[in-house]
């Protein structure tokens, strides 16, 4: 069955591209609990995700060279850190955009503070 890339578990797959439907690198499962743990954030539950995938990477493909194959875990695991990174600043340029701080009293004065002249 193919990934239904409008859901956020479709769209966590897509943004650490997990795109091998017979072969899927996380369960829906573990996506589903990265995005109960960043409150249905896409962005921070594929990054969550990514830096799962590094540390796996790091603890299973250390650096290995043979005579034809060498692998380099922790570069992979760094990369995919950087990623994770990415996609965080990326969810709090979002974020930020939507809030901004209003200043509601009088520079220089406190709320309830009688008014002297």
């Amino acid at each position: 069955m193919a990934a239904n890339y409008s859901t956020p578990v479709g769209q966590v797959r897509l943004l650490i591209a997990d795109l091998d439907d017979a072969n899927p690198v996380l369960t829906d499962d573990m996506i589903n609990g990265y995005l109960d743990l960043n409150d249905g954030s896409t962005r921070l539950a594929a990054a969550d995700a990514l830096m799962a995938i590094a540390t796996t990477e790091v603890l299973l493909a250390k650096k290995i060279r043979t005579q034809d194959l060498s692998t380099d875990g922790p570069a992979v695991a760094e990369a995919l850190r950087k990623q994770a990174q990415q996609l965080r600043e990326d969810e709090a340029a979002i974020v930020g955009s939507f809030f901004g701080v209003v200043q509601l009293n009088d520079a220089g004065r406190h709320e309830a503070e009688e008014w002297r002249l």
